[in-house]
Parts: C-alpha cells; structure tokens; sequence
C-alpha cells in the first residue's frame, strides 16, 4: 500500500467529510495563473501550549480552532463559493475577503488566493507527492515521509480544510508589499496573521507571511495584542 505509514496515521484523523455545496459568484481573484510560491505548513516544535490543554470555541464557527492537536470536527460543514482562479473559500467568508481585496487593489495592490480550502483527499495528496519527491531524490520511505511531514499537514489537521484559511500572494509577484498591507490592515476585515513570528512554538507551524485566518471581530484584539488564535482561545472562559 502506498505510504503505509503516513496512511495509517493520516487515517486516526480522517473524519465525516465535508458536506459541500459550490457557488459561482464574483471572486476577489482575476482568472490568472497562481504565482509558484510556497503554499505548504511548515510544522516546528510546539511547547508553550501543551496538546493535552483544553481549547474551545464554544459555538463561534469564526474561531473552529484546527492544528496538529485538534482535528478537523466530525460534523464540520462547509458552503464553498468558488473563485474564478478555480480556488474555494467557505462562503460566509466570502463577503470579508471580497471587501479586502477591493481596498488592497485601491491601495495599488495586486493580491491573488493562491490557495483556499482544500479537501481531506487534496490535503492527503499533496502529503503523498511531497513524499513522492523525496523518494525520487533517492530517500528512504521512512526519511520522505519525516521530511514530508515538516512541510506539509496530515490530513484533518491542516486550516485549509475548514474553507477559513486562505493563502494570499501577489499576481505580479510583488509578494512582499502585499504582505505588508495585508498586516497592516487584514484585522480590518476579521482576518488574523495564523502563523506570525516568534509563535512557531504555540501554533506549530513556521511563519507564513501568506496565510491569513478569517476569525471575525476578534481580529483586532488578536492584532493588537499579539495573541494567536491558540492563545486566545486558552485564556477565554
């Protein structure tokens, strides 16, 4: 069986799937091809929250809290709306990202979705083509499947299966001003930096400039205070 190993473990996690119902309606993205850029979580050690700490959302959707030692919830239920790039996101987020976008490109900004939600069988396969790549260099199963697992999420565990994430980037390749805007003004719009800097320890992931979580009104308060969204949800009552 292929990736046996990595199968295996993917399959503790593998939970009811999403119910999905697509929607075609203007997008934030011109149909353009997505700038090649790195669009994978790469995991680093996690020591500040321990997994056994409670973390809830209670019954706020906006704050479904997904990482390594929280599993995508069993009865997750995505509305996607499709962007014309071919990428999706999670309708109720739609409107937020839409109003972002609009800003950003007054501003003189070129932001693309280089990558939305994803499916539990997606997440699955680009685990399975890292490992591929690895074992193509000349690695052994058990060396890929260690160094695919640095760089990308087993399945359940990644935010890009929510519809809630989504990885943003420029379209002429001027990332980096893109990246500035967005951390400057994105709380504006309820969307947080998910993996900033200095927090690889609490989220488990390395910082990603690129990948921003819709959370709500909260935005702010995460911004301003520093806090991610692991950390605010473990000090909330």
């Amino acid at each position: 069986m292929k990736h046996q190993l990595i199968a295996a473990a993917a399959g503790l996690l593998l939970l009811a799937a999403c119910a999905v119902r697509q929607t075609q309606i203007s997008d934030p993205t011109p149909a353009v091809p997505v700038p090649t850029v790195p669009q994978t979580e790469t995991t680093a050690p996690r020591e500040n929250i321990p997994a056994e700490t409670v973390i809830s959302s209670g019954d706020d959707w906006k704050l479904t809290l997904v990482n390594a030692s929280h599993a995508l919830p069993e009865d997750w239920d995505a509305e996607l709306t499709v962007l014309s790039n071919g990428k999706r996101v999670d309708s109720r987020i739609y409107p937020a990202l839409q109003r972002m976008f609009d800003d950003a490109r007054k501003a003189g900004l070129d932001p693309i979705v280089g990558e939305g939600y994803r499916t539990h069988a997606e997440q699955q396969q680009m685990l399975d083509d890292r490992i591929d790549s690895y074992l193509q260099e000349g690695r052994t199963q058990q060396e890929a499947e260690q160094l695919a697992l640095e760089y990308v999420a087993v399945p359940g565990t990644s935010e890009h299966e929510l519809g809630l994430a989504v990885d943003i980037n420029s379209q002429s390749g001027n990332n980096e001003a893109v990246y500035v805007w967005l951390a400057q003004n994105a709380p504006a719009y309820g969307f947080i930096l998910r993996y900033p800097e200095n927090k690889e320890t609490v989220t488990g992931i390395a910082y990603e400039p690129w990948h921003y979580r819709y959370v709500g009104d909260v935005a702010k308060k995460l911004t301003a205070e520093g806090l991610t969204l692991e950390e605010y949800l473990a000090q909330s009552p």
